[in-house]
């Protein structure tokens, strides 16, 4: 797949027919606001590239990322990521209520404002001609001499080919264009290309023209100094997120946060980071980062070697060691815990390593630490997603507290087998004196917020390293 290094923002139309767009239109205006409060759940869609959301060294980042995690702590839920780079496919997702919300910063019209309903928007932007610079441009005494080279003027697209992505404003634009100028503009529609890719063919020479909105024209100009992006050939246009059609509850309480959220500081900082910092070039370079790298750590090929002897997904265990050490061979803790695992002395001893190890073997011997937690829930749990998080909080509060919050659970009327609203609840609580002094408990205080925290990370950043990093 070629390289991929700008974010998406334009959009379908979606079916104003579409059967789910109906119903919800019939739904009280706070039911999606109300469903994802009780659920404790924000699912949105957005896209998977080099500024809306990526993994870089372990860590899921970007602007659509960034945006979103505000947004679910300004609700103080979860927020559960589904990509879609295909736009209608993204429309589908909305309106079958596989989603709540549409993070794309979609083009605002009249027309899909009928159908769907948009946050305040974001910002502004242009449609802008992607081309090629001649091949001597650097050579070239000036800018004019550059410009007679290049389309200026929206009269000389007439009889050229435009490739697009399918299902966006793009093809209604350059329709409209194609009618002002009295002259036909050839327009090929990509079945599956997107955006970016279709970038990448200019740059490669693939294709000679394509469109895109100005502030991804921008971004695009620190990878591929080679293309034109500024010939503009529409008027300002808003962006924003979307919802389904009369989630107004759910639309009011993005408006809200928005609103203040787009005055402060930190979202200058998010803007700038992804839009305008020159690093970008650098993070896209990296073998590191999910889109073109694919790479986790340095140490993918230990940690795939050895998520095999636990029946793992190589992703969860490398989750796990960046939640441990950031993928840090020399880490230490004010507890004397040492390495990518983060294994006490007493601990590394018993499997032969010590802090001088070298990585494989640091990762060899947390894993059969794990094995060996996993063995002690083995008879007692019988689905290993479930006995994956006793595992994982055992692994970082020592079983011995599990057990204890197990006993908990059972006395409660809870399931002591069950972790989230179970098991979970009995071990964050294990810091309080009505619990670590019940008389089932026989390890006392533990400083639960911390395993409860760390089950829900590991897990948390294995979805993300799930959705951008090929198994």
């Amino acid at each position: 797949m070629p390289g991929i290094w700008v974010i998406i923002f334009s959009c379908q139309s979606p079916d104003p027919n579409s059967r789910a767009n109906d119903q919800a239109k019939k739904q009280p205006e706070d039911l999606v606001l109300k469903k994802i409060l009780n659920t404790g759940t924000l699912v949105a869609s957005t896209d998977y590239n080099s500024t809306s959301y990526f993994v870089y060294r372990g860590e899921p980042m970007g602007y659509q990322y960034e945006l979103l995690k505000s947004f679910s702590d300004y609700l103080g839920v979860k927020l559960e990521i589904k990509i879609i780079n295909a736009l209608d496919e993204s429309f589908s997702c909305l309106n079958d209520y596989d989603c709540d919300l549409l993070a794309m910063g979609l083009t605002v019209t009249k027309e899909r404002s009928n159908v769907i309903d948009f946050s305040i928007p974001f910002s502004q932007t242009r449609q802008m001609l992607v081309q090629r610079k001649p091949e001597n441009w650097r050579r070239m005494a000036t800018m004019d001499e550059i410009d007679a080279k290049l389309i200026r003027d929206p009269l000389q697209l007439a009889g050229k080919t435009i490739h697009i992505q399918k299902n966006t404003t793009f093809l209604s634009r350059l329709k409209n264009l194609s009618d002002e100028i009295g002259a036909e503009i050839i327009i090929v529609e990509h079945p599956e290309a997107t955006v970016e890719e279709l970038i990448n063919m200019v740059e490669k020479g693939e294709i000679e023209y394509t469109v895109c909105d100005e502030h991804i024209a921008l971004v695009n100009l620190k990878f591929y100094p080679d293309i034109d992006v500024n010939t503009p050939i529409s008027f300002s246009q808003n962006i924003a997120w979307a919802v389904r059609k009369g989630s107004h509850g759910l639309l009011d309480s993005i408006n809200d946060w928005l609103g203040e959220f787009s005055k402060s500081r930190t979202y200058a900082y998010i803007y700038n980071k992804y839009y305008r910092n020159s690093r970008t070039v650098n993070i896209a370079q990296s073998e590191y980062y999910s889109v073109s790298g694919g790479k986790i750590s340095p140490y993918d090929k230990y940690i795939k070697k050895y998520s095999e002897l636990i029946e793992w997904d190589w992703r969860l265990l490398a989750s796990l060691i960046y939640q441990e050490s950031h993928f840090y061979p020399e880490a230490k803790s004010w507890a004397g815990a040492f390495g990518l695992m983060q294994l006490m002395p007493h601990t590394a001893e018993k499997y032969g390593v010590d802090s001088l190890s070298p990585p494989e073997e640091q990762i060899r011997a947390g894993v059969e630490f794990i094995q060996l937690l996993d063995k002690q829930f083995l008879d007692k749990i019988d689905n290993k997603e479930e006995r994956t998080k006793f595992v994982l909080a055992s692994y970082n509060a020592g079983i011995a507290h599990v057990y204890d919050a197990r006993r908990l659970a059972e006395k409660y009327q809870k399931n002591p087998n069950l972790w989230d609203e179970n098991v979970d609840y009995y071990l964050l609580n294990k810091s309080k004196p009505e619990y670590y002094n019940d008389s089932v408990v026989k390890y006392g205080y533990c400083r639960g917020a911390e395993p409860y925290n760390f089950v829900y990370d590991i897990l948390e950043r294995y979805q993300h390293y799930k959705n951008t990093i090929t198994d």
